[in-house]
């Protein structure tokens, strides 16, 4: 599947002061611990968030935009903190388009929208916008004139409006995954099961959802579990009053099984659970990013694992995480899928990889695993213009 999100802009965004970052499906952030691939990946979640809930709170689960906006923009209240999307098809008719914001603090942990603005371009050669600054918002669609607090996006208001409702679509449906294997140990509260939970947390609804909507689905993952966990046959949900949790069947030789509740399993096998649910789950993501998937995971495992991920990039965009060159030794990862994240003079980087890395590549003469081991998986030199403008985030519609 090509990649519906083409780039992602981000001005002030946590440790990242500017950053155009070009994606790929898949995907591959790779960097240290402590680099700021957790601060770029939290950028596609708040972007998720903020098409479905109050921007308020958005921020507020982060501790406040105090907490969100670049620390190095200045002492009191730094520049505006940006962020935008440049993105291709959507749909059968959107052939492409852009999506970006820019918010001011306040005093007393306040914040209000300063410019917003959406494109979107057809296949057929039309071109559809509103641009808002501030409380007023002009667009050339007639009619479109929504009542907007300072304090809230727009594109969650007019989304309704078929023209922007693929984008409000896409972008609300992007998920971030970071499994917590004792979320799926405890007993779940049953819920709808058609979005997991960051954590993993209602892997049980979703496992019911899948079977429900697609029992060859559940099947297929019970498959797949066996070949990163031997035995493991399959996986079912089983019913404790109100509450639901996982049970796992283990088979070998003549006939012999043993059944376990997932306070017996393995951390591997339930964060290898949960990634499954991940992307079997529906409806289904428009981008999903996973974080270290290499956490717990046998290094003979991690083929399975890729592959997983290789045939989630056939249905959705996939982002990932790691520092592991046993993850990147998938001898299909090519050099357009990586980009270096790297932490220099107190800021992170988000670069493609350099001119050198990319001709070991294309050449065969090393993989993307060996370069890593080696430390000669390099980004590409950062030359960087200083001046501090928000030009990147928005378009001239005059």
């Amino acid at each position: 599947m090509k990649p519906s999100i083409r780039s992602l802009i981000l001005k002030r965004f946590r440790s990242i002061p500017t950053e155009r970052i070009e994606l790929d499906n898949p995907t591959f952030l790779v960097g240290q611990n402590g680099s700021g691939k957790s601060n770029c990946v939290d950028a596609f979640a708040f972007l998720a968030e903020a098409m479905t809930l109050p921007l308020q709170a958005v921020f507020d689960k982060r501790g406040g935009i105090s907490a969100v906006r670049n620390r190095t923009s200045g002492r009191s209240y730094p520049p505006n903190l940006g962020m935008g999307v440049t993105f291709g098809g959507l749909n059968g008719e959107t052939f492409g388009g852009r999506y970006a914001f820019e918010i001011r603090a306040l005093p007393n942990y306040g914040f209000e929208v300063v410019r917003e603005q959406c494109l979107i371009d057809t296949a057929k050669g039309s071109r559809f916008w509103f641009d808002r600054r501030g409380r007023g918002l002009v667009s050339n669609i007639e009619g479109l004139a929504p009542s907007l607090d300072p304090a809230s996006l727009s594109l969650p208001v007019v989304g309704g409006e078929a023209r922007f409702a693929p984008v409000l679509r896409a972008l609300a449906s992007m998920r971030v995954y970071s499994i917590e294997p004792a979320k799926l140990r405890e007993m779940q509260d049953p819920d709808s099961g058609i979005s997991l939970r960051p954590d993993g947390s209602n892997a049980t609804s979703v496992l019911q959802e899948i079977e429900r909507q697609e029992p060859a689905d559940l099947e297929r993952i019970g498959q797949i579990l066996a070949s990163i966990v031997p035995n493991t046959k399959r996986v079912r949900i089983k019913k404790h009053g109100k509450k639901l949790s996982l049970e796992f069947t283990q088979e070998w030789g003549d006939r012999k099984r043993l059944t376990f509740e997932a306070f017996s399993m393995s951390d591997g096998t339930l964060r290898a659970l949960g990634l499954l649910a991940a992307v079997y789950q529906r409806p289904t993501p428009s981008l999903m990013v996973i974080e270290e998937p290499e956490a717990t995971i046998h290094p003979g495992a991690l083929g399975a694992v890729l592959d997983l991920l290789r045939h989630a990039c056939r249905k959705m965009q996939v982002l990932v995480t790691t520092h592991s060159p046993e993850v990147l030794d998938a001898k299909w990862i090519q050099d357009k899928h990586l980009r270096i994240v790297s932490w220099e003079e107190g800021a992170t980087h988000i670069t493609p990889i350099s001119e050198a890395s990319r001709r070991a590549l294309q050449q065969h003469l090393m993989g993307a695993g060996e370069l890593l081991r080696s430390n000669a998986l390099a980004p590409s030199p950062l030359f960087r213009e200083v001046a501090d403008t928000q030009g990147d985030l928005f378009e001239d519609l005059q």
